[in-house]
């Protein structure tokens, strides 16, 4: 299953009780194909319960049983690794496999801000990458570490959960723990991680109190610290982050949080106008004196956004300013750059300006993956939420 969704340049594969398996193509859920007879062929509990104690190791089962929901690593030579997590859905075993491919986009091929490069040539302090589940938070560090990996001498030390890129050694020399394999939790890894010797530390996520609060000592103590966060933008990442935190402890945290926060990066992935594939429209706040203040008073921390659209110059950028920047460039179109963008209103004043005289109503750019304007999924029979199925 796996070989077939990465041969349809999958990002997810669903698998549940009861339907076939599900592929995520560009952001879009798709039946996984057919079988020779032409009709869907459905995942079966016992099937699925076979699977996943096939996948899960001794420790991992008797967690699983416990109740716990597991994520773990799968490899296929020559295809990349997969980011599997096992979780009971109505009593049986629910599986969301997420393929991580095996080589790393370079930083370059992203079309990300040159501000998020400069990140790399820093030395202390953290930076967060952030979006919703499918935003290409992974894609992003992964090519920021190797980038670092190959232009400086330095200890690069992961903790992940599981393990999703393999990064090579280069300039740098990389250690890569696991959560549950390697160490016990993130705090824990982190709490022995400065007497290790790293350079720069990556965490895979900032989970709890502890977490942040380990993560924020070992940006201090003059570590270049990576992590990510399940937020939307810059002010939700900041309020997020306190939010975690006990009341007694909110202004000690505040006040860490302003001194050693280097950048907060949130992504969005939009589909580009080609229809082949998506792009990141990316909201980038970098922390100087005034993004200092407003992390420190809770009252003026939801100014953050105004902050950020009013210092382009320094390399800073709104989601609206990045949606316009990819729409004057050419790569999506002005009906997914108004889909995407935060102000809607907003951007369609802003577009009239920049495009006056000049817009021209024409293609879309829109594509249905598997239909007559792509052969990527041909053999996919795209889900119909209604109940119906719609062969493409």
């Amino acid at each position: 299953m796996l070989k077939k969704a990465s041969e349809k340049k999958a990002s997810d594969v669903h698998l549940k009780s009861g339907l076939p398996p599900i592929v995520r193509v560009n952001g879009n859920l798709y039946y996984l194909g057919t079988d020779a007879e032409g009709k869907v062929a459905r995942l079966s509990s016992q099937g699925l319960v076979e699977l996943a104690y096939t996948l899960m190791n001794k420790r991992q089962r008797e967690r699983y049983e416990g109740g716990e929901e597991i994520d773990l690593g799968y490899e296929i030579a020559g295809m990349g690794r997969y980011r599997i997590n096992i979780c009971q859905q109505r009593g049986v075993p629910r599986m969301v496999c997420r393929h991580i491919p095996d080589a790393i986009v370079p930083l370059d091929a992203l079309h990300l801000p040159a501000a998020i490069k400069n990140l790399t040539d820093g030395h202390r302090g953290l930076v967060l990458v952030t979006g919703a589940t499918g935003s290409g938070k992974s894609t992003t560090l992964a090519a920021i570490i190797d980038e670092i990996s190959k232009r400086h001498s330095y200890h690069i030390l992961t903790i992940e959960d599981p393990i999703e890129f393999v990064f090579k050694d280069k300039k740098s020399v990389v250690t890569q723990r696991e959560v549950g394999l390697d160490t016990k939790n993130f705090a824990s890894a982190l709490k022995y991680a400065l007497r290790q010797d790293p350079d720069v530390i990556l965490v895979g996520e900032m989970r709890d109190e502890e977490t942040i609060t380990m993560a924020l000592s070992a940006a201090e103590t003059g570590h270049l610290v990576f992590s990510t966060l399940h937020t939307n933008d810059a002010k939700e990442t900041i309020n997020r982050i306190m939010g975690a935190i006990s009341p007694a402890r909110q202004d000690q945290v505040r006040l860490q949080l302003a001194a050693c926060l280097v950048a907060v990066v949130s992504q969005r992935l939009v589909s580009k106008k080609d229809g082949k594939g998506r792009v990141p429209a990316v909201e980038i706040l970098l922390n100087n004196a005034r993004v200092r203040d407003l992390i420190i008073d809770p009252d003026r921390t939801n100014e953050i956004g105004t902050v950020i659209e009013e210092s382009a110059t320094i390399g800073m950028q709104s989601f609206d300013q990045s949606l316009m920047t990819l729409l004057h460039g050419g790569l999506i179109t002005k009906e997914e750059a108004i889909a995407n963008c935060t102000n809607p209103r907003d951007f369609e004043l802003r577009l009239s300006g920049v495009f006056s005289g000049g817009w021209k109503e024409g293609n879309t750019g829109t594509t249905t993956v598997g239909g007559t304007k792509s052969n990527s999924i041909e053999s996919a029979v795209e889900i119909d939420f209604d109940g119906t199925y719609g062969k493409k």
